[in-house]
């Protein structure tokens, strides 16, 4: 697919999600109530092509480059925060399994292009080598989508000798058992339960070393490391929180007269001047997030490894526009006043996802700690950076 066939595609995705955001919008409180989205809404977004924009087009999907899928979930997270999250993760997670071998990861998706994959990096199973592959055990959490996956993956401990390694495993639904635990304060219509397995025998091929395999695919976004992709990801569903805060806001100002005021919210120059402060973090926390995944995206288009210096501005920019996110939905909650507290009030909802989002360890405050240490030419031990 050509770069002009693959924007069209991304125009497409997102013009399809503009005309849901209206009916995702007016179903949020009863996402949140059935803690996960509704089988028919995801028929909508499966027919949007938003679990397979980014998929290659070689494994039927559509190509869409990272920084014009960002901002389909910032569209959808604007509309509800769980439904941008949960296409984020069913649409990217199937990145994470690009450490398999090719044939493998191939027989994943063969046929099944808006195949969704679900899983966790946390390393909370048990992997031993025996005859034929894997015999795996382990209790995973955070598992977003996970009742809809049509994979699951798990981190696992494997023991080699004195060393312990990370292998990634690649379960089916039916060999896992799904435990509802996720019963939250926000997100909470992610449906991100733990998922166990037993004694389940896994394929070799159906497994890779976390630290130590090489992509199986030659394209752009297999070029981009973790957690820098998932990291763009989760910030742009955090920024969309904030621009449907700043919005709903805006709408409650015009009607809302504050007590022993004698006019309308929107008329304080107070709100006024909060409200063009939040704006204008808001498009600055936006501008510095794209403009550093299409620096990401074109040195991997050009088959050049990111350098750490790079991955390092990806990891503290997302870590900054999150925390600016936050702060513009905590202004939009506050400026809300007391009919913000009712449940009724999407401010509320709004600030309760927005800091569950602000809770994942890839955009977590000591990030940016790390990264100073990069850009100051320091040694860092992290792992995966």
């Amino acid at each position: 697919m050509t770069g002009t066939a693959t924007a069209t595609a991304a125009e497409a995705v997102l013009a399809a999600v503009h005309d849901l955001a209206p009916a995702i919008g007016r179903r949020a409180a009863r996402i949140e109530r059935a803690r996960r989205l509704p089988a028919d809404l995801l028929d909508e977004l499966h027919r949007a092509g938003c679990f397979r924009m980014l998929r290659p087009p070689g494994h039927g999907g559509l190509g869409v480059a990272v920084p014009e899928a960002m901002r389909v979930y910032e569209a959808l997270a604007a509309a509800d925060a769980s439904v941008g999250w949960t296409v984020m993760i069913g649409s990217a997670a199937w990145c994470d399994l690009v450490g398999l071998p090719r044939a493998a990861f191939d027989a994943l998706f063969a046929g099944r292009p808006d195949a969704v994959v679900g899983g966790t990096i946390n390393p909370c199973g048990r992997a031993e080598r025996v005859e034929g592959g894997y015999r795996v055990s382990g209790r995973w959490p955070f598992a977003s989508g996970c009742e809809h996956s049509d994979w699951l993956f798990g981190n696992c401990v494997e023991e080699v000798g004195d060393e312990q390694r990370m292998r990634i495993v690649v379960l089916a639904p039916g060999d896992v058992t799904i435990q509802d635990t996720w019963t939250v304060s926000g997100l909470a219509g992610t449906g991100s339960h733990h998922f166990r397995a037993e004694e389940v025998l896994v394929p070799a091929e159906r497994s890779f070393d976390l630290f130590t395999a090489e992509p199986c695919l030659d394209e752009p976004i297999a070029r981009i490391p973790p957690p820098a992709l998932p990291a763009l990801c989760i910030a742009s569903t955090a920024l969309g929180v904030a621009g449907g805060a700043l919005a709903e806001i805006r709408d409650v100002a015009t009607g809302k007269v504050p007590l022993l005021a004698s006019a309308a919210l929107a008329a304080n120059p107070l709100f006024q001047y909060q409200l063009a402060t939040a704006d204008t973090d808001l498009r600055a926390a936006r501008a510095l997030l794209h403009a550093e995944a299409a620096d990401a995206w074109t040195t991997a288009s050009a088959r050049a490894p990111l350098t750490l210096d790079q991955r390092a501005r990806i990891r503290s920019a997302a870590v900054w526009a999150t925390t600016r996110a936050a702060a513009v939905v905590d202004f939009a909650y506050h400026a809300g006043g007391g009919g913000a507290l009712y449940a009724t009030s999407p401010l509320q909802r709004r600030l309760r996802d927005v800091h569950a989002i602000t809770q994942h360890f890839v955009v977590r405050p000591d990030t940016m700690t790390t990264a100073g240490a990069v850009l100051a030419g320091q040694e860092i031990t992290a792992p995966i950076f």
